[in-house]
């Protein structure tokens, strides 16, 4: 954990749902001295006799962390045997594993069976949640709450961009777009506080964008690159994805162009350097990108296949054209005469985004569709539907390109 990280003890701000024996569960809305006492008049009793004790408590915002009961007694001062269930949504916290809901517990987990002790505390792992419910699972058995805190860990950092206009629901939207990148700055930036609390080369690429707009400067961002760096050998591509490797190049590009940190950028010269002699070798003779591996742009469009070439032509064109002017910065200009000549090339190869918004939007971005008629065509019909969030971001900044705002919003 970063100096930066902090860890606040947030207490649940209403209770959602109870069943069964639950007396004073309005007491765990109280914040206390966190520390259990010889006492049992300000607890929360969960007694099973009959029916299962649950409650479902709701901590009013998404928080990254875990949650911490406190136990002052149970029956014949035993561990009671009971089942947390954290949740984004108050159906995930009520749901079983799979299901229609495809309830996991994929890189953290969130649904447990645990035994908590007589007098003391027990802590869940780390997970990303707003709601938390709780049941006892033995028959003939209780125990008393003293209470139940969220343990919210984050970077203490400031929010130095804003954004405001005279629409609430879009300074909303700015807002949680704002908040959800800040949960996932963690030891490294992630994907997703609950999953995937991994680092993917390609998603993070719009989070930077909103640190860079949001917080300015933050070493999560580099040490992150640097992390799929140092654990991607080449010749193998970053994810296993071979558009993670190109979207590498990309964040790169427009980190530089917050920062200006030229230091922090010739410490990719060697790497970047070795991954363009292979990216190179990815251009055939007619223009058109030829990258091996897993051939990927988002889930959504996976099984388009020429969409998909058309999506890697755009980013390859893309990341060689953002290559040449970082060669240019780290002194190499040969090698930024090849990623231009490369550039060209690839220019005159123009690829059929068939029916792909993802597809289209890169063919915009990387200067080889119109920004008006593909937006007409394409990017402006039956709204965000087939599209990720991740690619949200571009479809977008396509769209802006052709001045469709209103659209767009």
């Amino acid at each position: 954990m970063s100096n930066e990280h902090k860890i606040e003890y947030i207490a649940p701000t209403r209770l959602v749902w109870q069943s069964g024996n639950v007396y004073n569960p309005e007491l765990l809305l109280q914040t206390d001295n966190g520390h259990i006492v010889f006492s049992n008049s300000n607890v929360c009793r969960m007694q099973n006799h009959g029916d299962i004790a649950s409650i479902l408590l709701d901590f009013g915002r998404e928080l990254h962390g875990s949650v911490q009961l406190r136990v002052t007694d149970t029956t014949d001062n035993k561990p009671v045997r009971i089942r947390i269930r954290l949740g984004e949504s108050v159906s995930e916290a009520m749901s079983e594993l799979g299901g229609k809901g495809n309830a996991t517990n994929d890189h953290a987990i969130r649904d447990q069976m645990v035994k908590v002790p007589w007098m003391g505390s027990f802590q869940t792992s780390q997970s990303g949640f707003r709601f938390v419910r709780i049941d006892i699972l033995d028959s003939d058995t209780f125990l008393c709450l003293a209470g139940v805190q969220a343990l919210f860990v984050f970077r203490d950092i400031p929010y130095r961009g804003s954004f405001s206009c005279n629409d609430e629901r879009l300074n909303s939207v700015w807002s949680t777009g704002a908040y959800t990148v800040h949960l996932n700055m963690q030891e490294y930036l992630w994907d997703g506080i609950k999953r995937d609390r991994l680092v993917w080369v390609g998603d993070i690429h719009p989070e930077i964008m909103t640190i860079n707009s949001v917080f300015g400067f933050n070493k999560v961002v580099p040490e992150s690159l640097d992390l799929m760096r140092d654990t991607t050998e080449l010749p193998e591509w970053m994810n296993g994805i071979s558009s993670y490797s190109l979207w590498w190049i990309l964040a790169h590009h427009c980190w530089f162009q917050y920062s200006a940190d030229l230091n922090y950028l010739m410490q990719q010269k060697d790497y970047l350097l070795s991954l363009l002699e292979i990216l190179f070798q990815c251009v055939g003779k007619d223009g058109g990108e030829t990258l091996t591996g897993h051939r990927f742009l988002d889930w959504p469009s996976s099984s388009n296949k020429i969409a998909i070439h058309a999506g890697l032509h755009s980013l390859l064109l893309m990341a060689l054209d953002r290559s040449a002017e970082l060669c240019e910065l780290l002194g190499d200009a040969d090698m930024a005469g090849k990623c231009t000549a490369y550039v060209k090339l690839m220019r005159d190869y123009i690829p059929d985004p068939n029916g792909s918004k993802q597809a289209g939007a890169l063919m915009v971005l990387a200067g080889i569709a119109d920004a008006r008629e593909m937006t007409q065509r394409l990017l402006q019909i039956d709204g965000c539907r087939n599209m990720s969030t991740f690619y949200g971001y571009y479809v977008l900044q396509a769209m802006a390109r052709a001045g469709a705002i209103d659209k767009a919003l």
